[in-house]
């Protein structure tokens, strides 16, 4: 019998059934159980050997298990860390940035070194605590006990260059401490004295107190005590004190610096005419005074204000006899209407040395001496710079 395949056009012969399972033979009564008797008596087992395996105790069993959960242990412990320094402690790859990512960058770097806001400078550079006073070692708590080095100076070196070098933040520690009186005489081969911390040092005159130093220059009495490691408050004359903290006087520091002035004329003398505008005294128009007018006799002394280098001395229709002398820092002092100059060009004066005399040479109403200073080539007021 053909039967169609759906597939196909194809035919295809149906196959005779399989024969029946030991079950349907069983169930039909046609299975011979004697058949499945004889076999099983023509079957011949064969003994298997015995085998003696070791024992494991329980003990065996814990260390292997202690051993397995180190290794492992040990094994993702070195992976994290393998991991982590591939990822944080190695170099920082930067990828491609523009400029200004860069610049950003940069500038966040600047404000985080260079805080604006939590930190405050006065004019000088001191920096300033909360309460806009000056932070100091004593502020802060700190006293040590003074001790000094010797320094040796070098060319090229200056009173600021030498104080930065050492941690100092106030030249007039210096000054002080080596009693200097201008520091234009520093020179290469001097020997300075150089305290650990700033402050000034003073000689105790008669009737000085320790409670009356410190009331003067504002610092406490246990700062002074701790300072100069005293034991007794009691002070004798002559005795060097080192005072932490304190600064000398302006007028004095200027003087120190070489910036104030010593009046030109000593004796007895008339202010006639000050620095600035003013009426021409023969024409009455109105002018800028270069400088004041000193009146005094004639033949009076006139002294150099400040120590310099004399660098003219000669004549004009202006000023007549007139010397002027280069002070370093930019100053420059002129003297006018002498009746003699006493120094010659070249010459280095001192302060408060002779270099002339009074008169009324030039364009001159009377006996008088004018004098002029210049900052960095600029007319400046004497007056300002004059020690009073």
């Amino acid at each position: 019998m053909e039967i169609i395949n759906y597939v196909g056009a194809g035919s295809a012969v149906r196959q005779p059934s399989p024969s029946k399972s030991f079950l349907l033979k069983t169930r039909a009564g046609s299975f011979d159980f004697s058949q499945v008797k004889e076999r099983l008596h023509s079957v011949k087992f064969v003994s298997i050997p015995r085998v003696h395996l070791p024992v494991i105790r329980t003990r065996h069993i814990g260390r292997v298990l202690i051993a397995a959960l180190f290794c492992s242990f040990t094994f993702i412990t070195m992976y994290r860390a393998a991991g982590y320094f591939q990822s944080f402690a190695g170099p920082v790859k930067f990828a491609d940035a523009g400029n200004m990512e860069i610049e950003f960058l940069n500038s966040a770097m600047d404000s985080f070194a260079m805080d604006r806001t939590d930190v405050q400078f006065d004019e000088n550079g001191n920096v300033l605590a909360d309460d806009g006073s000056v932070l100091t070692m004593s502020s802060l708590g700190i006293t040590k006990v003074i001790s000094y080095q010797t320094y040796k100076v070098k060319s090229g070196d200056t009173i600021s260059s030498i104080a930065l070098k050492f941690g100092l933040t106030n030249i007039s520690t210096l000054i002080s401490v080596n009693g200097i009186e201008n520091v234009r005489t520093l020179r290469a081969g001097q020997k300075l004295r150089i305290p650990n911390q700033d402050g000034i040092s003073i000689s105790v005159s008669k009737g000085q107190s320790l409670t009356g130093l410190s009331a003067k220059y504002k610092v406490s009495l246990e700062e002074i005590l701790d300072a100069n490691d005293l034991s007794s408050r009691t002070l004798t004359v002559g005795q060097e004190l080192f005072i932490p903290g304190a600064k000398m006087d302006s007028n004095s520091l200027r003087k120190a610096m070489g910036e104030l002035f010593s009046y030109p004329v000593k004796d007895r003398y008339r202010l006639t005419s000050l620095f600035g505008p003013r009426a021409d005294p023969f024409t009455g128009v109105r002018s800028n005074h270069t400088g004041v007018d000193m009146a005094c006799p004639t033949g009076t002394p006139i002294y150099s204000a400040m120590s310099g280098k004399v660098v003219y001395v000669g004549w004009s229709n202006i000023f007549g006899n007139y010397v002027i002398i280069n002070h370093g820092n930019g100053y420059q002092s002129l003297y006018g209407h002498m009746s003699k100059t006493l120094c010659r060009s070249g010459k280095t004066v001192a302060q408060g040395e002779k270099i002339g005399l009074v008169g009324s040479t030039g364009y001159s109403t009377g006996p008088h001496l004018h004098f002029t200073v210049y900052k960095n080539g600029k007319l400046v007021d004497p007056m300002t710079l004059l020690k009073r």
